[in-house]
């Protein structure tokens, strides 16, 4: 199986209650155990400051789906979860974004892995470095612990608590 990370945000509605319903549906899915679930943290939006800010946590699970049909499976839950075309880094009820597939690089017009710009997202790194400090970015041969001390301002992600399973 193949150790994978998902990004999960939420900044419209019952913004805990969408993050529990995506863990629930990852339960789900098909030839994948989720591993554990990384604390939720409260995040100021990227770009538009005029919303509200996310909850965001990451997932750890295992998986013998190809990264293609994980990502439709993501899509999936996002659709349940009431996330319609939304503007880009705009508000969204559910965003689920593939951060790993083991450490393949994947650069593809349907799927770029590793996300981009995730060694620059403390709501990525502060989670990620939760969850497993030694994992090393793919591109970067960083450690995440590694990667995190190197950010400097931590104020724009506040710990919220631990994920409610």
């Amino acid at each position: 199986m193949t150790r994978v990370f998902v990004g999960m945000g939420s900044n419209r509605g019952e913004r805990l209650a969408f993050l529990q319903q995506a863990v629930t549906a990852m339960h789900d899915f098909p030839d994948t155990e989720v591993v554990q679930v990384s604390s939720v943290y409260d995040t100021d939006p990227v770009g538009d400051h005029g919303q509200p800010s996310y909850l965001n946590a990451v997932v750890e699970a295992r998986t013998d789906l190809p990264p293609t049909r994980f990502l439709r499976k993501m899509q999936d839950v996002e659709t349940r979860l009431g996330r319609g075309k939304t503007v880009r880094s705009g508000p969204r009820t559910i965003d689920l974004d593939l951060l790993y597939y083991g450490q393949r690089i994947i650069a593809d017009p349907e799927l770029d892995v590793p996300r981009p710009r995730n060694t620059e997202r403390l709501f990525v790194l502060l989670p990620m470095t939760e969850l497993d400090p030694e994992w090393v970015d793919p591109l970067t041969g960083l450690k995440m612990g590694e990667l995190l001390s190197k950010r400097g301002n931590l104020e724009t992600v506040r710990w919220t608590g631990r994920f409610p399973l």
